[in-house]
Order: C-alpha cells, then structure tokens, then sequence
C-alpha cells in the first residue's frame, strides 16, 4: 500500500554479488587525507564509485588523492575547510562540474580541541565545534539535496559518536555536537525519505587516528578501555569500511534513518 507523500522509488531484486557494487556512483567525503574518512573513501572507491577526497590540508588531500590514482582508482582532490560555507559551495561546484552529479556523501571531518568540563568552555571553542561538527552537515547536506534527490536513490551517511550515545567525561561538548548530528540523521531521514534519499549514521568508539591519539598512546588509559571493552582492543579505521559500503550501496536501501554503532562493544558497559 502506497501512503500519500510516500517516496515511489523502484529497487531491482539484484544478486548478492552486486548488492556492494558502486560503478557510476560519485560520493563525496570529508576530512578524508587520512582515518576514517580516508578509510572510507578508499572503499567506496575500490567498490567502483568515483571519490571527491576533501580535507582542510590541501598537501594532504592531493597526496592520498595520488596514491588512489596510482592504484587506478577515479578520484579526485578537493581542499575544503568544511567550517567555511563559501568552501563548502566550491566542494559541491568542484564534484559536480568534474563528476555531473551527487550520489553519495560521508559527513565524517569534525573536530575537538579541547579536553574541558563543560562550566570551563570558552564560548568561542563551543561555537567552533557547532560549526564544525553540526553547521557544515546540515549545510553541505543541504547543498548537495538538489543532486542526491535528482536520482531518487541518494545516501548521506553522517559520521557521530558513541560520545553522542553515551558521553565520556571532559568530552562534553563534543558528545553534545555528536548527539545533534544523531537528531539531523533522523530528521533528514524522515524529511527527504519521499525524495529517494536515505540518511544514516555511525558512531565509532575508539579507533586509532590521528584524532583520537592522545587516548590510545597513554598505556595506562589505554589498557583501562582495553579492559572495558568486550571486544578487549581498539579498532582501525579500515574496520569501518564495512557498515559504510553497506549504507552507500544498494545492499543498504531499506535503511535510513538508522543510528549504527562501531564499538567493541562500549555501548554495553
């Protein structure tokens, strides 16, 4: 039975041999010159999308953009500071005049400069973590809809936390910034589901990057979560490749506004 209002979009029974495929798709991903985000890219790029690799760091970006070419990969490099709303407007100009379209984006740059309890946060930090973290998600969503909606088949996959589950003391504001990122997920998944667009997000817990080194090289911290952890280690960012290909692919169509945790296990203790 079809509601009113209700998306009208026709899935092909395909084989599980190609549910993961993604020639002809273009994705977009930020904060992607190295973890996660270059994780992620070099998946959907090895499963045959076309990547626009994004990163603040021009140097950055272009260097893992080379690498990818080497391996006979169609990327290309795009710096965007993703704080910057006229960079985010070149970010999308850029992939669609090399590309012709939007069919993927990974929202996964974010930041968190300070360890602080909340009653000690500068209001300027506060406000550049809302920015960062929240802001340029929904506007770089918001740009990208004309394109992802023009083929009724689009997906955002947002990248949050399990700290916007669960937070983690000193880490308050920014647990606060993940759970709004959480919300926008749900909203825009009900809001643009009638457009063909599905949206999801994924909360890693500790993964060894760059981001997060300040935990993993303390030992003592470190054989503390360790410890916690069911899974008993951390994870690498290659270990979220996985749930990202199945929300990017058409092996994720009937997900959207899903909130998928990556943990070891955190969210059981």
């Amino acid at each position: 039975m079809q509601m009113e209002g209700q998306c009208q979009c026709n899935y092909k029974v395909m084989n599980s041999k190609s549910l993961f495929q993604l020639k002809g798709k273009v994705a977009i991903v930020t904060g992607s010159s190295k973890g996660i985000g270059l994780a992620i890219a070099r998946g959907l790029a090895d499963n045959g999308a076309s990547v626009v690799l994004s990163s603040r760091s021009k140097e950055s970006v272009e260097s893992a953009a080379n690498q990818f070419q080497k391996d006979g990969l169609s990327v290309i490099a795009q710096s965007c500071h993703v704080g910057d709303q006229e960079q985010r407007v070149k970010l999308v100009k850029e992939t669609v005049k090399k590309f012709g379209k939007i069919d993927i984006l990974v929202n996964n740059a974010a930041i968190n400069p300070v360890y602080e309890t909340i009653e000690n946060m500068p209001n300027e930090v506060y406000d550049k973590m809302f920015n960062v973290n929240v802001k340029a998600i929904f506007d770089l969503s918001n740009l990208c809809f004309p394109f992802l909606k023009k083929n009724r088949s689009g997906s955002i996959i947002n990248i949050s936390s399990v700290e916007g589950l669960k937070p983690s003391l000193g880490l308050g504001i920014y647990s606060v910034t993940k759970a709004a990122v959480i919300m926008l997920t749900k909203v825009q998944a009900k809001e643009w589901g009638k457009h063909g667009i599905r949206s999801n997000a994924i909360c890693p817990g500790l993964i060894k990057t760059k981001f997060s080194k300040a935990l993993w090289e303390n030992k003592v911290l470190l054989n503390q979560v360790k410890n916690q952890l069911p899974a008993g280690r951390v994870a690498e960012p290659e270990e979220m490749i996985g749930l990202a290909l199945y929300l990017a692919s058409s092996a994720g169509s009937y997900s959207t506004g899903g909130i998928f945790s990556a943990d070891g296990g955190h969210m059981t203790i």
